[in-house]
């Protein structure tokens, strides 16, 4: 069964023409598969997605160890040599990932991605795959 998906990729295409220095924009199911792209080729896209989703697996496995805590992951920024890697939550099963050099201004960045998770998070949510009728 296949369902009908929400063409974000001008959103994200959106994303990248706003903050300079950002090379790849990316939304992802909570299981590492592609759902958007820009910036990049296909194979690239699903390589970052399928680490995505072991980021973000960790990184929930780490927000548990807090008490006080909801258990949640909201943000993941990791600084390479040549830049940065940003893992935001999206919506229910949805991720953002963003490659950016390493002058990004990274509060621009933070600010972007919170305001596209904002305004199309319903539509960054990773239905459940079925194959056949839900009951």
């Amino acid at each position: 069964m296949t369902q009908p998906r929400f063409n974000m990729d001008w959103m994200l295409k959106d994303l990248a023409s706003s903050v300079p220095q950002t090379r790849h924009v990316i939304v992802l199911s909570s299981d590492g598969l592609r759902m958007a792209q820009h910036g990049s080729d296909t194979d690239a896209a699903d390589r970052l997605a399928a680490a995505c989703a072991g980021l973000q697996s960790l990184s929930t496995a780490v927000a548990a160890e807090f008490p006080n805590g909801d258990g949640r992951m909201r943000l993941v920024v990791i600084e390479v040599d040549g830049g940065f890697f940003y893992l935001m939550a999206a919506g229910a099963g949805a991720y953002l990932a963003v490659l950016a050099d390493d002058d990004v201004d990274a509060g621009l960045m933070g600010q972007r991605m919170r305001d596209l998770v904002a305004r199309i998070g319903e539509h960054l949510t990773s239905p459940p795959r079925v194959s056949g009728p839900v009951a």
